[in-house]
């Protein structure tokens, strides 16, 4: 199983109180930093986590696989719930630069594109947590509770939804999300590799964001987003 990677994030010292104050949703996702020690106990938890689910991986059964006391995984982290707080940030770190870089864009055809495109690189890179994160009561329960997660979540949406808020427009974006998450953890491509994962969900994905772009260039003259749209349907029809 893949690790995540976590050594992307700064390796400094996370204080206590730092990460106290985002479990209580005051902590931007963006400040999480681990130490080395650190980084290696979520990795092994992760792995654990996903074989054993949350609730039925213990500190003991962590610092096992690591090959350590579990008073040295007490050392870095006081309770389990911080170390499911920690996995859960190296994941929404990562759905949050991807957000804000979308929301930099000018058009909304190009701020859902370069969303989406963000959504699916994520989705892919972390698939073996796909089952944790949208499965694992533990998880879901700490993201609904989680006000960062929801923070970012709803900027999600508004990029999606391309600043709309009708029924079209919400079916839409949660087609496009459910397709992201459905495809990532369906066992139909358990077998299948990263980058063929990745080449067949960009290709029909790209699809349903079409029909956003679509709609965002239905009766008015959008030339940036038409021209993306007539050349994926000349990529489509000339793929294999």
């Amino acid at each position: 199983m893949r690790p995540v990677t976590v050594s992307a994030i700064r390796a400094n010292d996370r204080s206590r109180a730092a990460m106290r104050a985002s479990r209580a949703g005051a902590n931007p996702l963006g400040s999480a930093a681990y130490t080395a020690a650190q980084t290696r106990i979520i990795e092994a938890a992760l792995d654990l986590f996903a074989e054993h689910g949350i609730g039925g991986t213990s500190l003991q059964m962590i610092a096992d696989e690591l090959g350590v006391t579990k008073a040295a995984v007490y050392h870095q982290y006081n309770t389990k719930d911080e170390i499911v707080v920690a996995v859960a940030e190296v994941v929404l770190t990562g759905l949050e630069a991807a957000v804000t870089a979308a929301e930099a864009e000018r058009s909304r055809a190009r701020s859902r594109e370069v969303l989406v495109a963000g959504m699916i690189d994520l989705a892919v890179e972390q698939r073996h947590m796909a089952g944790i994160l949208q499965q694992d009561p533990v998880m879901l329960r700490f993201l609904r509770e989680h006000a960062p997660f929801r923070r970012v979540i709803e900027r999600v949406n508004r990029v999606l939804m391309g600043g709309a808020s009708d029924a079209r427009a919400a079916v839409l974006a949660a087609a496009i999300s459910g397709a992201i998450a459905g495809a990532v953890t369906h066992p139909l491509v358990a077998k299948l590799d990263d980058a063929s994962l990745h080449l067949h969900l960009r290709r029909h994905v790209g699809r349903l964001d079409d029909v956003a772009i679509g709609d965002d260039i239905a009766g008015t003259v959008h030339e940036p987003a038409r021209a993306r749209l007539a050349e994926r349907i000349r990529i489509d029809n000339h793929s294999p």
